[in-house]
This record gives C-alpha cells, structure tokens and sequence, in this order.
C-alpha cells in the first residue's frame, strides 16, 4: 500500500484528489505541523447479510433453549442480591465543589 503524507492546507485545497488515490488504493496521511493527525482510507465493502458467528463457537449451538427457562430461586437471589451475594451498585462519582447552584457574576441579590 502506497502512503502520502499532506498537511492540512495541501489536503484542502486538493481533497478531490487525494479521494480519488484513496479510492485507488492508497493511503492519504494529514498532518498538521508534520505530524500525523488523520488519515484518509477507503471504507470497507458493504456486508451482504447476516454475519456468521459459528466460527466463534465451533460445535456449539448459539443460544439454547435452557436460555428461555425460567430462573431457580438461588440463580435469582444471586443475580437480584441477597445477604450472601450483595447487590454491586456503580458508585457515585465525587462532587465538585459545593452542592448550592453559583450565581452570575456581576449581579447582586436584590
């Protein structure tokens, strides 16, 4: 694969051009300052159809009917929380400053 390497301004002023060597194959590197920020590639080819996942499940069935069967009362209590197995909650992530909205500079409080 060929590569060119352009600065923004070069890659403005002639974009159609460099469209057109993506489109043959290249690759167009955009730089700004001489380093690279952006490249431009062709996009990969429609997908015709579903996507097939057995490779990644080699002798297995997908998703089996034991999928569709209701929970025991323990794999509830694990997945909903009990004594044993406590619910996970995110924590809240830390306050900034103080909890009172701040007020515009400049205005008084009548």
């Amino acid at each position: 694969m060929i590569m060119i390497m352009v600065n923004i301004a070069e890659a403005k002023a002639k974009l159609s051009e460099y469209i057109e060597a993506v489109s043959q194959g290249e690759a167009v590197v955009i730089c700004r300052h001489n380093r690279p920020v952006a490249e431009l590639r062709p996009i990969a080819p429609a997908r015709v159809g579903p996507r097939d996942l057995a490779p990644m499940f080699p002798g297995e069935t997908f998703m089996t009917d034991a999928f569709f069967a209701p929970m025991s009362a323990a794999e509830l209590q694990e997945w909903e929380g009990s004594e044993l197995f406590p619910a996970r909650v995110a924590e809240q992530p830390p306050g900034y400053g103080s909890s009172r909205p701040r007020r515009a500079k400049g205005k008084r409080r009548p």
